[in-house]
């Protein structure tokens, strides 16, 4: 029976190493299908506290897993197969057997939604990205594009609007999905011009491989044409990694985790932090603080047990 198991080694399940491990729990960390997680894929941090002149995304992954491991954290490149409640504890499948653990600590993120472009993999921190917030400030005074038409989307575009020379909005109908406000407020700033009836063909990379442009079609009349452009930010949206907890832990219609009384689920034992329970902030530093707070749910949940 483990005391602790963590689902995820992105900012927010490292943290929650961290912390159960000096709690002196040993906890079994999952790796998963997406070690790192998303901050694994970005070549500049600039916005982590406490490094002045900024951090490659997978250094600051592997500072925060040796320090779970200096503690005794234990990790295994693993995935959930599947989950199971029972009383006082619960059952994860992993590579075929089943596990017992008293509490479980589901950190396991978010994956963006791409495109399925050529060159997609290559180009992601060179030049094409899912998180304006992250790398907007990258990309000051040079032309960008978005793709997408929700909310986040137009949010996006007008939140790059503070550094890029120029946003073009690129959509595949020709109003936006997104809500009134929203819509408005991107469509009424002069620096985005909206693409319509648009849809994505090619990135094309410079000699040094980073964006240069993005080939796009005209859907109406067909026509093709290159934008150039320095940066493209994706903003189709993300999908919770929870597929494994479907049916037994409680989420809303996206598969974001529920959270109750802090990072508690519904299920005993069981506390969802970090992306995987959070579409608004999506930043490596709140699901870094939130997973905290789950980790010390666990820690006191535990306490139960040794009374």
């Amino acid at each position: 029976m483990e005391k602790v198991i963590i689902v995820g080694t992105g900012c927010a399940g490292l943290t929650a190493a961290i912390y159960a491990a000096r709690a002196n729990f040993a906890p079994l960390v999952l790796e998963g299908h997406e070690p790192g997680g998303q901050l694994s894929t970005t070549t500049l941090v600039e916005n982590f506290p406490g490094f002045p002149e900024g951090i490659n995304g997978p250094e600051l992954i592997m500072n925060m897993k040796s320090q779970a491991e200096r503690f005794g954290a234990r990790f295994v490149y693993s995935a959930v197969e599947d989950f199971e409640p029972a009383d006082g504890f619960v059952r994860l499948k992993i590579d075929g057997e089943w596990k017992e653990t008293r509490t479980l600590i589901v950190a396991a993120g978010a994956s963006a939604k791409w495109l399925g472009l050529a060159r997609e993999k290559e180009l992601v921190g060179h030049g094409l990205t899912s998180c304006a917030t992250c790398d907007g400030a990258f990309y000051r005074n040079v032309p960008v594009a978005v793709i997408g038409g929700g909310d986040s989307a137009a949010e996006e575009a007008t939140f790059l609007t503070r550094f890029a020379s120029k946003v073009y909005l690129i959509h595949r109908r020709d109003s936006l999905r997104a809500s009134k406000i929203m819509a408005d407020r991107a469509l009424a700033n002069p620096k985005i011009e909206p693409v319509w009836n648009t849809v994505p063909l090619e990135y094309i990379p410079d000699a040094e491989g980073e964006m240069r442009a993005l080939k796009i079609r005209d859907t109406v009349s067909g026509a093709e044409r290159e934008l150039e452009v320095k940066c493209v930010f994706v903003a189709i949206g993300h999908t919770p990694n929870t597929t494994p907890f479907k049916g037994k832990l409680d989420m809303d219609e996206n598969g974001y985790l529920l959270q109750r009384e802090g990072t508690r689920t519904n299920v005993p034992g069981v506390f969802a932090a970090g992306d995987v329970a959070d579409h608004v902030y999506r930043q490596a530093i709140t699901a870094a603080g939130q997973v905290c707070a789950a980790a010390l749910d666990a820690e006191k949940y535990l306490a139960h047990f040794e009374h």
